[in-house]
């Protein structure tokens, strides 16, 4: 196991767990049916709420991401029924292959990588044909791209159609109005900016939503099926036995999220993913992505010619103890990644680019000492 003096977890999820939420976790186990539990899951509920901006009950599951993905779908598909997936990175393609996998009628929205999902063009298509729901990837953690749900919401909100957001890396980094933006089906995860490791899922549904997955014709579901959840959170409870420590640890996340205050939450990723990209660029690590829809939970930046990202990767690693991540796509060797979601501050941007710098000196690259620190420091006066 790395040494903690020494290891900095600067991946786009997991991140680093602050150490209020490893003690929650390390509290003793209680009953999942017991009156205690009850307690911190109803507290949980209320607290990821304002986070979410729904109303709605929120339901839980023990889960990864990709879990949350499959459980949206098929909770809202019927067999042969068509979906619409917007794939503009890893993460849309994802969605993709779980349609196909449930036996949905999948059509693409091909989007080049780097952009962000275009209204227009969802509108165009939802025209063109039927389609029981779009599947977009709100925070494309793959590019350091996001998608605009509130206009793409704006479209879909008088017809039939449903819209499925998949916001596993942007909730609790970046704005989330599920309500007001008409997203029925909202999915995510713990190991992002919800500051917890991995293994607790959650799922919001809107009304609108929640009359398609309580239809009878709908897709065959057991461990997944909203409907148990839906009457298990009336308790509070969860269907199946959850991550007991983990909902313990969300609790403790969420309630140093709400005394931050989320606009604060939200302008502290805004800031701090602002500077480390001001400060790679400095050092000839331009971002990349469309300008206008750049990230605030992950910065991607363009390797320089001559490099591979792999070797930039390995070099933090080996050399400093930061670990960020690479690229296992079509873009692999050509971007790299760094979180900049949860519990992150300053300190953490300005060591980035201090070992960033370093690397890139130990590759060949030209880059003076200070360079990337002085350029992200302007940004964070």
């Amino acid at each position: 196991m790395p040494s903690p003096a020494t290891y900095r977890l600067r991946l786009p999820g997991p991140t680093a767990v602050p150490e209020a939420v490893r003690q929650a976790m390390a509290r003793p186990v209680v009953s999942h049916r017991g009156r205690e539990f009850t307690a911190i899951l109803g507290r949980v509920e209320e607290l990821i709420k304002p986070v979410l901006g729904t109303r709605h009950p929120v339901l839980f599951f023990a889960s990864s991401g990709t879990g949350m993905m499959e459980a949206a779908l098929v909770n809202i598909l019927a067999p042969g029924e068509r979906v619409l997936v917007a794939t503009h990175g890893q993460f849309g393609e994802r969605f993709a292959a779980i349609a196909l996998a449930l036996g949905a009628q999948v059509d693409l929205l091909e989007i080049p990588w780097g952009r962000a999902v275009d209204a227009a063009e969802v509108e165009r298509r939802v025209d063109a044909a039927r389609y029981r729901a779009v599947a977009i990837v709100h925070n494309e953690s793959s590019t350091g791209v996001v998608s605009d749900l509130a206009a793409i919401g704006a479209v879909l909100r008088d017809r039939p159609t449903l819209l499925v957001a998949d916001s596993v890396s942007g909730l609790a980094g970046m704005e989330m109005r599920q309500d007001e933006w008409g997203v029925d089906v909202v999915v995510s995860a713990s190991q992002k900016a919800l500051m917890c490791p991995p293994g607790l899922g959650l799922a919001s549904v809107s009304e609108k939503a929640w009359k398609v997955a309580d239809r009878a014709n709908g897709l065959p579901r057991f461990y997944w099926d909203f409907r148990k959840a839906m009457a298990a959170a009336q308790k509070p409870e969860t269907p199946f036995t959850p991550p007991v420590s983990l909902v313990a640890g969300l609790c403790e996340a969420l309630e140093m999220i709400h005394r931050e205050g989320l606009p604060n939450v939200f302008a502290r990723h805004r800031r701090l993913s602002a500077a480390l990209r001001a400060g790679c660029a400095a050092i000839g690590l331009r971002p990349y992505g469309q300008a206008n829809a750049l990230s605030s939970t992950v910065v991607a930046l363009e390797v320089p010619e001559g490099l591979d990202g792999g070797e930039i990767v390995r070099g933090l690693d080996e050399r400093h103890g930061t670990v960020i991540a690479g690229s296992r796509n079509k873009l692999a060797g050509k971007v790299i990644r760094i979180g900049t979601m949860g519990h992150v501050a300053a300190g953490d941007i300005l060591t980035d680019l201090m070992h960033l710098e370093e690397t890139l000196r130990e590759l060949g690259r030209p880059v003076a000492a200070g360079t990337g620190v002085a350029a992200a420091a302007a940004v964070l006066q």
